[in-house]
């Protein structure tokens, strides 16, 4: 069994952890509803947007998604990988790196890089992969406009021919115990299939149809890219609330172990002091 003085430094050390992992439950928490109000106020906009594309879409005859539409033989694919600058988040960031060398095996023979969004994912992947970019920045302002930046740049990148096809992995955020790695095809835009009402109706564009849904495109992209980030964001804070409560959780149980094992460790000593003290009197007697 340890001396006392050994289980005593541990249960110092587990208590400090202790504080640790419950003082970063809260800060997540509190950080978790800011990001959770942001990604649940942001959907049905997107929603609705990707709605109207398609009823626009819809009534219109032939390619109208122009140069976003292009389906041309996959030989170089983008991954846009979407982790988190920090780790203590579970398997958060894990999952999604998981998934992103599952999907460069399915692209084997062909010419796979990755655009790195976030240093944990950056950091991993490149160890394996080839990692053309990091974007880790975005989440000191996560704004619109710092994402739409990063949505042109994948859409140059595509529109030159630099890469044929580009795709989102991301965690999508369900609640704070939970979080689904989600794989999106970002580029070309895939043919459009809605089953929604087609619009009807004597309706006058202006300008046509077809320009409004060339405006709209580069529209969707910057927001499914900017929807996509503010999931992982959401899910980042909700993987870390969840793993610094199992942390707490898991310390507070130890910190009472250690507590029992010195107590017992402490009550046998003193015996040990007792019996020591009675055998030297009886001896002294004797």
């Amino acid at each position: 069994m340890a001396n006392l003085k050994e289980i005593r430094n541990r249960i110092t050390s587990v208590s400090s952890t202790m504080q640790i992992t419950s003082a970063m439950k809260m800060v997540s928490a509190a950080k978790l509803k800011k990001a959770q109000d942001a990604i649940t106020a942001m959907r049905p906009y997107a929603e609705k947007l990707t709605e109207l594309l398609q009823n626009l879409s819809a009534t219109l005859e032939g390619d109208a998604g122009g140069q976003f539409t292009i389906q041309r033989e996959v030989k170089k694919v983008l991954l846009v990988v979407i982790t988190s600058n920090r780790g203590l988040a579970g398997a958060f960031n894990t999952n999604a790196i998981k998934e992103a060398r599952s999907r460069a095996e399915f692209y084997a023979g062909k010419q796979v890089d990755v655009f790195a969004i976030g240093k944990k994912g950056n950091d991993v992947l490149s160890k394996t992969l080839s990692v053309v970019e990091n974007q880790s920045a975005v989440f000191d302002n996560l704004t619109f406009d710092n994402v739409a930046k990063i949505a042109d740049l994948l859409t140059e990148k595509f529109v030159s021919g630099e890469y044929d096809k580009i795709e989102l992995i991301y965690n999508q955020f369900k609640n704070a115990a939970t979080q689904i790695v989600q794989t999106e095809q970002f580029l070309p835009l895939a043919p459009i299939k809605s089953d929604l009402t087609v619009l009807t109706g004597d309706y006058i564009f202006e300008p046509s149809k077809e320009e409004i849904v060339l405006t709209l495109i580069p529209k969707s992209l910057k927001t499914q890219l900017y929807k996509g980030i503010r999931d992982s964001f959401a899910s980042e804070h909700g993987a870390r609330m969840t793993a610094m409560h199992k942390a707490t959780d898991n310390a507070t149980e130890l910190r009472n172990q250690l507590k029992l094992t010195y107590n017992k460790a402490r009550q046998a000593s003193i015996t040990n002091e007792i019996l020591e003290i009675v055998g030297g009197a009886e001896a002294l007697n004797g």
